[in-house]
C-alpha cells in the first residue's frame, strides 16, 4: 500500500515530512497550551526536529506557529480575568531584547554546524531543572497540607522565592493590580529577559520557563500566570517570527498545517483550566516535560522512530486527559444550574 499521500514536501527546508504527524502536534499543543499557558513550543522545536526539519527551520517555524495559536488562547483568557496587561506589557521589554539575543547565538552555531546537538542537549538541561522543580514544589505544597501549614489567603504553597525578590527595593516600584502584588520593576524586566533569551535560541515562545518565573520568582497566582504569559508568548512569538522570517528559517506550510489543529486544540485547553486544581495543572504539566526530555535523548542518540513514539505518544494521552477534565467538569457545571433551575421552581 502506498503511503506517499501521507508526507508532505516543504519547499523552504527542502525536506519531506510526516503530516498527520503535523496535525497531531498543532491540535495537542493547542489544548496542552491552552490548559498550561504557554505555547507549547518545548514539544514542537523537538517534535518538528524528530519528524525530520533541521533544526533551525524547527526553531523558527515553532515560533511562528506559537504566535498566532497563543492569539486565539489570549482571547479567551482574557475574557477570564486571567491577563495582568500592565504586568505583560513591563516584561515585553527584556523579552524582545532577550528574544535577537537568542536568535543571534542559534544563527552563529548554524555556521559553526553544531546547531543540533548543542540545542538538543540545552532542552534536556532544562527540561530536566523545570521538572525536577515542578515535582519539588508538589511535594513540598503536600508535606506543608499534611501538617496544616497554610500561606495566607493563597492557601498552601510550595516554592515561594518571590517573597524574597518582593523585598528588593530598587526603584521604581509598581504595583500590579491584576496580579495582586508590588515588586520592583526591575524584577519583571530581567525575569523576561533571561526567558526572552532562552526563548530565542530554543525556539519557544518562552512559556516553559516563563510561567514557573512568573509563579515562583515574580508570585503571580497560577491562573493569572497562565493568562499573562499567553499575552506575553502572543507578542513575543510575533517578534521572534519577523525575526526568523528575515533570515529564512521559517516553513510556512508547517506552521498553517499545525495552526488548523491548534486554533481548535486551544478552545479546549483553556475552559478546561476553569475546572482544574493548580496542583492537578503542575503534575501533569511535570509528566509532559518528562516525556519531552525523553524524546530528545533518544533523537540525539539516532533513535529517531522512538522519539517520535514518545513525543507524540505522551501529548495524546495528556491530551486526552485534559479534555476528560473538561468534559467532566462541563457536565458537572450543568448538572449544577439544572438542580438550582429546579430548586428555584420549587420554592
Amino acid at each position: 500500500m502506498d503511503a506517499s499521500w501521507m508526507y508532505m514536501y516543504m519547499p523552504i527546508a527542502g525536506v519531506e515530512i510526516f503530516w498527520p504527524g503535523l496535525v497531531l502536534i498543532g491540535y495537542s499543543v493547542g489544548v496542552i497550551g491552552g490548559f498550561f499557558g504557554m505555547g507549547g513550543a518545548w514539544m514542537v522545536t523537538p517534535g518538528l526536529n524528530i519528524l525530520g526539519f533541521p533544526m533551525a527551520f524547527a526553531i523558527g517555524t515553532d515560533i511562528a506557529h506559537i504566535a498566532g495559536k497563543s492569539m486565539v488562547s489570549t482571547m479567551r483568557h482574557s475574557k477570564f480575568g486571567n491577563v495582568d496587561y500592565k504586568l505583560g506589557v513591563v516584561m515585553l521589554v527584556g523579552t524582545m531584547v532577550g528574544i535577537e539575543c537568542g536568535a543571534q547565538i542559534i544563527m552563529y552555531l548554524e555556521r559553526l554546524g553544531t546547531v543540533g546537538s548543542v540545542v538538543r542537549w540545552v532542552y534536556v538541561v532544562f527540561l530536566a531543572l523545570i521538572a525536577a522543580m515542578v515535582f519539588y514544589d508538589y511535594h513540598k505544597a503536600t508535606q506543608k497540607k499534611k501538617k496544616g501549614i497554610v500561606d495566607g489567603d493563597k492557601g498552601t504553597e510550595g516554592v515561594t522565592w518571590y517573597k524574597t525578590f518582593h523585598k528588593i527595593n530598587i526603584p521604581p516600584m509598581i504595583h500590579f493590580k491584576a496580579a495582586g502584588f508590588t515588586c520592583s520593576v526591575w524584577l519583571p524586566i530581567m525575569v523576561s529577559y533571561v526567558t526572552g533569551v532562552l526563548a530565542g535560541f530554543l525556539g519557544i515562545g518562552g512559556g516553559l520557563l516563563r510561567m514557573p518565573a512568573l509563579v515562583y520568582l515574580i508570585g503571580c497566582p497560577t491562573h493569572i500566570a497562565v493568562g499573562t504569559d499567553l499575552f506575553e508568548v502572543m507578542i513575543s512569538g510575533l517578534y521572534g517570527a519577523f525575526t526568523y522570517t528575515l533570515k529564512g528559517r521559517i516553513e510556512l506550510i508547517a506552521v498553517f498545517v499545525m495552526l488548523t489543529g491548534a486554533a481548535i486544540g486551544a478552545q479546549i485547553g483553556t475552559v478546561a483550566t476553569k475546572y482544574a486544581k493548580g496542583y492537578g495543572i503542575r503534575v501533569a504539566f511535570g509528566c509532559a516535560v518528562l516525556a519531552c526530555m525523553v524524546s530528545i535523548i533518544l533523537k540525539q542518540f539516532k533513535y529517531g522512530t522512538s522519539a517520535a513514539v514518545v513525543i507524540l505518544g505522551a501529548i495524546t494521552i495528556i491530551c486526552i486527559y485534559i479534555m476528560a477534565i473538561m468534559f467532566k467538569g462541563a457536565a458537572n457545571e450543568l448538572r449544577e444550574k439544572k438542580l438550582a433551575e429546579q430548586a428555584s421552581l420549587t420554592i
